[in-house]
């Protein structure tokens, strides 16, 4: 046999697999584009919505001055920020067919809230005309309860104000954890390192718990829409968790949109917790005339003229730094 027969045969075999191989590539450049821009889509919105979170109508609902981690969160304009976000990243704001199909690829979005969790899932209900409907709606919120085997129970937060029962006076009692060390018969409210460990473990379940239930209830809505994708809480890093569970918070879940051959899953974390900048005031000795500055966490009998954002301001203004008694300014 002639050498260009075998390199006819050659051709002939290897050929199709070149194809094969060559549009698997192509194919996989598509993906890889893909996931960057959802991923890009889920982070903006779950950013975006996380921003919402704080903000409130009633001053009774901002952050207590007892502690920088209560905030009454706003889950409400939250999600319908995320889904706005959602919706003009995927480019279907003006399609409502196009708002049900990427719904339903969103088994869940969770709200940390500063006493419990909320989530925004789907859920079936009935139409007085007798038509089911399913689509995403919020669920009860669910506390950080834990109790222990002598039949006290806590109800955690997000720092260390709780809200306890003690089955031995059968009676409630609440306050910070050490306000309340030694005052109960609660092993784990006079264990300050216990107390610790307990609270974060209580949350990081209680979330997990609720996002599984949820995440998995969702298969049977999804096959609704035709969608055969197995959803399921994805293995998520303690370490991360950990993180998710410091301050209130978005954690929003995408799970099986077809890309190529591939399907796309991802989940987003966004806080949304205010960094409070302090209050820098310019005020004046009323006896010697001269003008201090300093901040609000101190405090000084002199007549408070301005506030200012910063010291550099308060020093353009004319104002000398005045340090606190505890040696900062």
């Amino acid at each position: 046999m002639k050498i260009t027969n075998f390199a006819i045969i050659f051709i002939l075999i290897f050929f199709p697999f070149y194809v094969i191989l060559d549009l698997h590539i192509s194919d996989q450049h598509e993906v890889n584009k893909l996931n960057e821009i959802y991923s890009a889509a889920l982070r903006t919105a779950v950013q975006d919505s996380s921003a919402m979170l704080n903000q409130n109508e009633l001053q009774e609902y901002e952050a207590g001055y007892q502690s920088p981690k209560y905030f009454n969160a706003n889950k409400e304009i939250a999600i319908d920020t995320f889904f706005r976000t959602m919706y003009l990243n995927f480019e279907v704001d003006n399609d409502y067919i196009g708002q049900g199909a990427l719904a339903s690829y969103i088994p869940a979005v969770g709200i940390i809230d500063y006493k419990g969790f909320h989530i925004y899932a789907f859920s079936e209900y009935q139409k007085s005309e007798g038509q089911t409907i399913f689509k995403h709606m919020w669920r009860p919120q669910k506390p950080y309860s834990f109790a222990d085997n002598k039949g006290n129970s806590v109800n955690f937060t997000l720092d260390q104000y709780v809200y306890a029962f003690d089955a031995s006076t059968k009676s409630w009692i609440e306050g910070y954890q050490p306000e309340l060390q030694g005052r109960t018969n609660i092993d784990i409210l006079n264990n300050p390192d216990l107390f610790e460990s307990v609270r974060r473990s209580t949350i990081v379940k209680t979330v997990q718990t609720d996002l599984a239930y949820y995440i998995n209830k969702h298969n049977e809505y999804a096959s609704h829409y035709g969608v055969t994708y197995n959803f399921k809480l994805p293995e998520i890093p303690m370490e991360d968790w950990t993180n998710t569970i410091d301050d209130i918070g978005v954690l929003a879940f995408v799970q099986g949109i077809p890309i190529g051959d591939q399907y796309y899953n991802n989940f987003a974390f966004g806080g949304g917790r205010l960094v409070k900048q302090p209050v820098i005031y310019g005020a004046v000795d009323q006896q010697t005339g001269l003008k201090y500055y300093y901040r609000d966490s101190c405090s000084y009998p002199y007549r408070i003229e301005e506030a200012f954002s910063s010291e550099k301001e308060a020093a353009a203004a004319g104002y000398f730094p005045k340090e606190c008694f505890n040696g900062s300014q």
